[in-house]
């Protein structure tokens, strides 16, 4: 679960590095996220050459998260560290060009069809 202020590591290759959450898109007086969620965040690493630069404001989608996750076939699945990808806020679509890591199925099933195409591996 990804609560405000948490910082994720960005797994594409926009430039930034790492994120913090400092706000949710969705219902109201929601107080954590999960995978798949769209949230609002500000750039806290990026590199020098990259499109995104420190202090812009990004909206991201969760694409890992180190808490286990409940599939429908009764299986858990877990991943090493938090990491978000940059999308654009009208369209689902990713900024980057390429992703890093793998992307679990159910970010496909959320309508996200082009980050999973872009990823390496599916799990």
């Amino acid at each position: 679960m990804i609560h405000l202020r948490t910082r994720l590591k960005v797994a594409d290759n926009t430039g930034a590095r790492e994120i913090a959450v400092f706000s949710v898109s969705g219902k109201n007086s929601r107080r954590h996220v999960g995978l798949g969620d769209v949230v609002a965040a500000s750039v806290k690493i990026a590199s020098s050459t990259g499109s995104v630069k420190k202090g812009e404001k990004v909206y991201a989608v969760i694409v890992r998260v180190r808490r286990q996750q409940r599939r429908s076939d009764g299986s858990y699945i877990r991943f090493d560290e938090n990491a978000a990808v940059l999308v654009n806020k009208d369209s689902k679509d990713p900024r980057g060009t390429r992703i890093f890591g793998p992307i679990p199925r159910e970010i496909r099933d959320l309508g996200f069809t082009k980050i999973t195409s872009l990823a390496p591996e599916v799990i």
